[in-house]
C-alpha cells in the first residue's frame, strides 16, 4: 500500500471514524485498563483487534517476528519490559500467545541456512531454538508444509513456557491473578484454535472443554501429517 493511501486512510479516520466515536477516544485519553496482553506475530496478515472484534483500549498488544517471548535472563529488552508493564503496571488478567498459519518466521526457523543475509533475524530466532529441536526430533516424517504448521503450534507452547520464567508472570500466576492461553489463527479460514490441555490438542475455541486448564501442558503426539489444530494430537 502506497503512502498516499495511508494518508487518505488517516483523513478518513479523522473525518469519519474518530468523529463518530469521540467519546470513546476522550475516555481513552484519560488512561487505559486492558485486561488482556495479546502476543502475536508482526505478520501483516494478522490484526488482533479484527480477529477478536475488540475496540481500542481492550488489548495490550506485543508483536514481533514469530510471536516470540525470550526466556527471562535478567537483561532488559522490549519484550521483557512490555510483559512486566502489562502485568505490574496495567494488571492484565490474561495473556494470549497467538501463532498463525503460514508463518515466515517459523519457516525461517526450520531453514536457518536460508537466513545468511538476515543475521539479526537468525539471531532473534534463537529464542525459539527449543521449538526447532522439538520439531526436528518428533516430526521427522512430515512434509515441509505440514512441518511448518506443526512447528507454529509447538512454538506457541514453547513461548508460553518461556513466558512463565518472567518474575512478574510467575508472581501473578502463583496468586491466581493471571491465566495463560495458547491460540492459533488460520489465515485462510479465519478459524481460531485454542490449546485444550485435557487432550493435548488445538481445537476450535468454541470446542474448548470447560474443565481445561488455561496454562498449557505439553502432552502432544502426532499420529498423522495433518496440522495439530485439526485434531491430530492425542493425549500422552
Amino acid at each position: 500500500m502506497a503512502i498516499h493511501q495511508l494518508v487518505a486512510g488517516v483523513h478518513n479516520f479523522q473525518g469519519n471514524v474518530f468523529r463518530t466515536q469521540r467519546d470513546l477516544f476522550e475516555r481513552l485519553a484519560q488512561g487505559q485498563s486492558p485486561e488482556t496482553l495479546f502476543i502475536t506475530c508482526s505478520d501483516s496478515r494478522i490484526d488482533p483487534n479484527l480477529i477478536t472484534q475488540t475496540e481500542p483500549g481492550d488489548l495490550f498488544v506485543l508483536r514481533n517476528a514469530g510471536n516470540i517471548v525470550p526466556a527471562f535472563s535478567g537483561t532488559a529488552g522490549g519484550e521483557v519490559a512490555t510483559i512486566e508493564f502489562a502485568i505490574t503496571g496495567l494488571g492484565v488478567k490474561q495473556i494470549v500467545v497467538c501463532g498463525h498459519s503460514h508463518c515466515g518466521a517459523i519457516k525461517g526457523l526450520l531453514n536457518l541456512d536460508d537466513l545468511e543475509e538476515m543475521p539479526a533475524v537468525r539471531d532473534w530466532l534463537k529464542h525459539a531454538e527449543a521449538t526447532r529441536r522439538i520439531v526436528r526430533s518428533k516430526y521427522k516424517d512430515l512434509e515441509p508444509e505440514a512441518l511448518a504448521e506443526v512447528a507454529a503450534e509447538e512454538n506457541v507452547l514453547t513461548q508460553l513456557e518461556n513466558l512463565q520464567t518472567h518474575p512478574a508472570v510467575a508472581v501473578a500466576l502463583s496468586q491466581g491473578e493471571l491465566s495463560l492461553h495458547a491460540w492459533m489463527y488460520e489465515i485462510e479460514t479465519g478459524e481460531v484454535y485454542g490449546y485444550d490441555t485435557t487432550n493435548g490438542q488445538f481445537v476450535p475455541l468454541g470446542d474448548l472443554r470447560a474443565g481445561s486448564k488455561p496454562a498449557p501442558a505439553r502432552v502432544l503426539d502426532v499420529r498423522s501429517g495433518d496440522a495439530l489444530f485439526r485434531g491430530s494430537r492425542d493425549p500422552a
